[in-house]
């Protein structure tokens, strides 16, 4: 058993309480299609980065700043739902953190989160940092010290929650204790990460206006003892 006690939690979004992946594989794949780039590549990166570092990593030729710019537009236009659901235990776990700091830290513009959340019945918090919000998004930790400096406190006294490589950079950046979720990547590509789990019906969460306890015992953390203050 792993546990991590500390004054809040951070989730990215898609992926980790929202699964989304349908949504954005049309739309990478319809962009791969039309500037000639491998939709394999975008696989193997998008999973947590803002779409002008994808391109960035994938198309370093073009312009990432106009295309991501029209990518997300086309996104934001989108309002077909099918496909996106909520995983498991995503409910419980932020019923659980009610009354007590809990924020989501996303990738995705303001408008898709807020759209996303709202479609699933899920809580949108009090503090929702998009990349909106932030001058550069993951990897680099600025998301997650967004998100922690609006919570009132340290990053480095957050248990952040992330599926993907680049999240898992970001969080760890920022100083915060991250564990991750094998929804979209195996545990291979998540060893930056404290610990992992399968699903977040594997949290045991216990939480009021002080802070937050958190145990998990699916899988074992990679590295020393989760438990912190």
């Amino acid at each position: 058993m792993s546990v991590w006690s500390g004054a809040g939690v951070i989730f990215d979004l898609d992926g980790v309480l929202i699964d989304a992946d349908a949504i954005y594989e049309r739309h990478w794949a319809r962009w791969a299609d039309a500037h000639g780039v491998d939709f394999e590549a975008i696989l193997d990166v998008h999973h947590g980065r803002p779409a002008v570092e994808t391109i960035r990593a994938v198309a370093p030729s073009l312009d990432a700043e106009v295309e991501a710019a029209r990518f997300n537009e086309i996104l934001e236009r989108d309002h077909d739902d099918a496909g996106i659901r909520a995983y498991a235990g995503a409910h419980d776990v932020v019923a659980a953190l009610e009354g007590a700091p809990w924020a989501i830290a996303t990738s995705a513009p303001r408008s898709t989160a807020l759209s996303r959340l709202g479609s699933l019945g899920l809580t949108v918090p009090d503090t929702l940092v998009t990349i909106d919000d932030v001058t550069a998004g993951k990897p680099a930790p600025d998301p997650y010290l967004a998100a922690a400096a609006v919570l009132g406190v340290g990053a480095d006294r957050c248990l952040v929650i992330e599926d993907a490589p680049a999240g898992i950079t970001s969080a760890r950046a920022a100083g915060a204790h991250v564990l991750a979720v094998t929804t979209t990547h195996g545990p291979h590509r998540l060893t930056e990460a404290h610990g992992t789990i399968r699903s977040l019906t594997a949290l045991d969460v216990a939480a009021d206006t002080s802070g937050v306890s958190v145990r998990w015992s699916e899988d074992a953390p990679n590295g020393a003892d989760a438990t912190t203050s």
